[in-house]
């Protein structure tokens, strides 16, 4: 009898459901508006009703289902427990599978957002072929989901893989969001680019077309590829903080390979040569062979990392 399983990534704005057999195929996809109001109480029942309608539909039957696997924003451990809730959703601390599992009478497991991308990415993504990598969110902030022999790493409270806040310069002044300061998401988000870009500008007067149009991450790697000299300055400023901050990484973890996505890596494979050189600078000499690779699954990343958590 042939498996499936959904795999549910529930957003600040919209939940994306997928329909995925045992060999990581999605046969379909679909999206519902994430209803925050009275404290997100209605997205789990929600989703609830868009399974079961799909199941309905394309005449699956509950025991043909593996499971559902969900992947929702907050720290959470391996019961699927919401440690802190989850605060863009308007939820408190409480266990996703029990109350998802009121609605609908299938095996639900849970996992952080981050991590189901991480996981998709290993099982079908960039990072397919190998069990042990870290997988990097270069967006507004920094973010990373940890896989080591095949399983997410959760962590003691659930923060395992937030690499955005490891502490990377000792000169920096201003705070980063989470109260700390020299993180190394304040140099590598697109945030981040732009505050390397606009303190470089600020202190030298080399002609450059950065000058001539609103700063922004994109602009920053468009102007690399057209071999502006100040924007090939400040690529390698953002390269020396983030290899940096994976040797540090690899060192703790020792990864097969780091996965790169979010909205900076749109840049390509350009934006690997500005991390690779400075890595293998600063890695220890036995982590100094990772690999590096784009992730391939983009928005899907997470629908595919929930539902190969309830078939791996």
């Amino acid at each position: 009898m042939s498996k499936y399983a959904f795999g549910v990534d529930i957003g600040g704005t919209s939940v994306k459901m997928g329909l995925f057999d045992a060999g990581g195929n999605v046969l379909d996809k679909w999206e519902i508006p994430t209803v925050k109001e009275n404290k997100g109480e209605a997205i789990l029942p929600d989703v609830a009703k868009s399974l079961l309608a799909k199941m309905k539909e394309t005449n699956l039957r509950e025991e043909e289902l593996v499971g559902v696997g969900v992947g929702a924003p907050g720290a959470m451990d391996d019961t699927g427990t919401l440690l802190c809730g989850a605060v863009n959703l308007g939820w408190d601390r409480f266990n996703i599978p029990e109350k998802l599992g009121a609605y609908i009478n299938v095996p639900i497991k849970a996992v952080n957002d981050a991590n189901a991308a991480a996981f998709g990415e290993m099982w079908q993504g960039g990072g397919k072929g190998y069990s042990s990598l870290v997988a990097v969110t270069l967006g507004t902030g920094v973010g990373g989901g940890v896989v080591i022999d095949g399983k997410i790493l959760v962590g003691a409270t659930g923060a395992a893989g937030e690499i955005g806040h490891v502490h990377i310069e000792d000169r920096e002044t201003e705070s980063c969001n989470c109260g700390n300061k020299g993180c190394l998401e304040q140099y590598t988000s697109a945030t981040g680019i732009v505050r390397l870009a606009e303190r470089y500008l600020a202190k030298c007067d080399t002609p450059t077309v950065l000058r001539d149009r609103r700063v922004s991450a994109k602009t920053v790697f468009d102007a690399v590829k057209a071999q502006d000299s100040v924007a090939m300055e400040i690529a390698g400023q953002f390269g020396d903080y983030l290899g940096k901050g994976l040797a540090m990484v690899a060192g703790v973890l020792n990864p097969e390979i780091f996965v790169i996505g979010g909205g900076v890596s749109k840049a390509g494979e350009i934006l690997i040569s500005y991390i690779e050189p400075y890595f293998r600078k600063y890695a220890f000499v036995q982590c100094k062979d990772t690999k590096f690779a784009l992730a391939k699954l983009g928005n899907d990343a997470g629908i595919y990392g929930a539902a190969a958590a309830v078939l791996l």
